[in-house]
């Protein structure tokens, strides 16, 4: 692997918070994106006592070859308490921001999406003054799918446009480039109170004229916030990274989608799609929507 450059060191995390952390996901049997995709910023978030809950896993029905995450010809059936069981966790960790994501479930009809809408309907049993982000899958373009998580009213949702185009096969060769940009339109028509998020990896050999291309795709749908992190290599057995991004090609690249319209950008080496995603409540105070009616 190539030596990594200064600006993606990261602290030592305080292991004490983080097993308490740990002890709680051990105990109500769930998973976390945070562990299953080995995010280099697990210390500090569970340090501060978040995680981003990975439902439905932890095996994925893809094999996207920059993916941590296992890959499962057949997955596990669903587990019913796992709403029950995520909602629990919430009140334990006493959150006031939650991200839910999952893995791609492609043997489901729905991808998952009743899933999801049983997570959040559970959520706001237990705290209802939690807000909550869902980062969902493609769902293979079952827009049926789609509406019911909509109909679940999450605050935010989130899906990863993850690469630029021209790299699609060879990162992401069972996702869409349209088919992504199509979900967060469709999101925005459906359900124009609710903020939707989408980020990009780089350092997979894009360039700069193409990263700037898909913020321009991304803001052309009206999607709200943009997180832009450096691609990093989990294992041998992954795709390489072909460049380590700059700090400053990063602020060029934030500063571009604020120019566009962003409410926010959050552009920088160790961005990961849900870091720091708590930031989220102060935004929606600073730019609120109503649902009509």
């Amino acid at each position: 692997m190539t030596v990594k450059p200064e600006w993606l060191r990261v602290k030592a995390p305080q292991w004490q918070r983080v097993g308490s952390v740990k002890e709680i996901l051990r105990d109500l049997n769930l998973n976390t994106v945070c562990e299953e995709a080995s995010c280099p910023n697990i210390g500090e978030c569970f340090n501060a006592g978040t995680a981003t809950f990975l439902i439905m896993g932890p095996a994925c029905t893809r094999a996207c070859p920059y993916c941590d995450i296992d890959f499962e010809k057949k997955p596990q059936a669903l587990n019913p308490l796992e709403p029950f069981n995520l909602a629990e966790a919430v009140r334990r960790l006493n959150l006031n921001h939650v991200v839910i994501t999952s893995v791609n479930r492609d043997d489901l009809p729905d991808g998952g999406a009743v899933q999801f809408q049983r997570c959040i309907e559970k959520i706001r049993e237990v705290s209802p003054k939690t807000t909550i982000e869902v980062l969902i899958p493609d769902l293979c373009g079952n827009w049926q799918a789609l509406e019911t998580i909509l109909r679940a009213e999450p605050e935010v949702l989130n899906h990863n446009t993850e690469t630029v185009p021209r790299l699609y096969r060879r990162t992401r060769p069972q996702g869409d480039y349209a088919r992504s940009r199509e979900l967060l339109r469709r999101t925005r028509e459906l359900a124009p109170w609710i903020y939707t998020k989408s980020g990009i990896m780089a350092g997979l050999g894009e360039t700069d004229a193409e990263v700037r291309a898909v913020i321009e795709d991304l803001r052309a749908v009206d999607c709200d916030i943009l997180t832009i992190g450096q691609y990093l290599q989990p294992t041998q057995k992954h795709l390489g990274v072909k460049e380590f991004v700059t700090p400053q090609q990063f602020d060029a690249w934030r500063e571009y989608g604020e120019s566009l319209g962003f409410l926010q950008v959050v552009s920088s080496p160790l961005t990961r799609s849900s870091y720091h995603a708590e930031q989220v409540r102060a935004l929606m105070e600073q730019y609120p929507r109503r649902k009509p009616g």
